[in-house]
């Protein structure tokens, strides 16, 4: 007896949360903004809209005597960001000609299993891939924090100075804003001296951040080899979670910090991306909470002989505040 639709949308469903799960395990950065709370759910909307207190909103008045007037004058303190969101879909397909060379439900179910781990995986290094590299050619409209490959990416690479970066984040121009929390910090450093210019960049995005500290750190793997060789004589950190799986977690001031392939090389040291260190309480991927990695019932495909379900994803990366967050290049 041919096994049904509902059947197969009820292993989908059934296994959807496990692969999620999976999912955030197999990237540094999902699976570092998973850990440290950098997941927020919007219901709805055509756009996502992020308000920032960009001047202060009164003055102060000192009071010599007691009886000087007090300055009632105020400014609106906010602007508000605002962000597309980004929308795609991909399905997962059996045909007939499989269903009939698979006989058993079980063997069915397992195909169907097998699909969509690897409809869960292909989307799993395309999110990674554009939000660390911005170099996706599918999600295109998701934002990225490489600053070097488009004028709207979070992070810019190669210019210490605020005033020198320019890109348009939510709407806002980072120069034409010209507020402190909008930039981001940034050291070109030296492979020699990888502590020392990590410890730089940590002091100042910690010293304009206005909550929370520097929670993850993503590294190339030039960049991990060379601070996991200044650590090797002196202190080394393990995690407990995966000391049993024999894998070496290093960490810097209680910061994760992680190897990525994806981390953007750009052209040129000065803006490669060595290590990106993220405030998730400044930068957060909101996804709408039906559009989670969702998943559809199987539905025959008019005029074939196969049936597909869809896996549909609905979410942005946004920025709240950058100057929390780092980028340290030429490792």
């Amino acid at each position: 007896m041919a096994i049904s639709n509902d059947l197969l949308s009820s292993t989908l469903y059934s296994i959807r949360d496990s692969e999620v799960d999976q999912l955030y395990r197999k990237t540094a950065f999902l699976d570092l903004c998973k850990q440290n709370g950098g997941i927020e759910y919007e219901d709805g909307g055509i756009k996502i809209q992020r308000p920032l207190s960009v001047i202060d909103h009164s003055t102060i008045t000192s009071l010599p005597t007691g009886y000087e007037p007090v300055s009632l004058a105020v400014s609106d303190v906010l602007r508000p960001a605002i962000y597309e969101w980004s929308d795609f879909v991909a399905p997962i397909v059996i045909t007939k000609k499989e269903e009939l060379e698979n006989q058993s439900e079980k063997a069915i179910v397992k195909i169907v299993e097998a699909r969509m781990k690897n409809v869960m995986s292909m989307l799993r290094r395309e999110i990674n891939r554009q939000v660390l590299a911005g170099s996706s050619t599918t999600l295109t409209t998701l934002n990225s924090l490489n600053g070097e490959a488009s004028t709207t990416g979070f992070l810019e690479a190669g210019a210490a100075a605020p005033g020198t970066q320019t890109n348009t984040i939510g709407g806002l121009q980072k120069s034409a804003l010209d507020v402190p929390g909008w930039y981001n910090s940034f050291l070109q450093g030296t492979a020699g001296t990888v502590v020392d210019d990590m410890t730089q960049v940590y002091q100042d995005c910690q010293q304009f951040s206005p909550f929370g500290d520097v929670r993850a750190i993503i590294v190339n793997p030039a960049t991990f080899a060379a601070y996991k060789a200044a650590l090797f004589s002196n202190e080394r950190f393990i995690n407990e979670k995966t000391l049993d799986g024999g894998r070496l977690q290093l960490a810097f001031a209680g910061a994760a910090v992680e190897q990525d392939n994806e981390m953007p090389l750009n052209a040129g040291a000065a803006t490669r991306f060595s290590a990106v260190m993220l405030n998730f309480e400044g930068i957060k991927m909101v996804m709408h909470p039906d559009g989670d990695y969702s998943v559809g019932p199987f539905e025959h495909i008019s005029g074939t002989t196969a049936r597909a379900a869809q896996l549909y994803w609905k979410g942005q990366l946004i920025a709240d505040h950058l100057r929390g967050c780092g980028v340290l290049s030429g490792i």
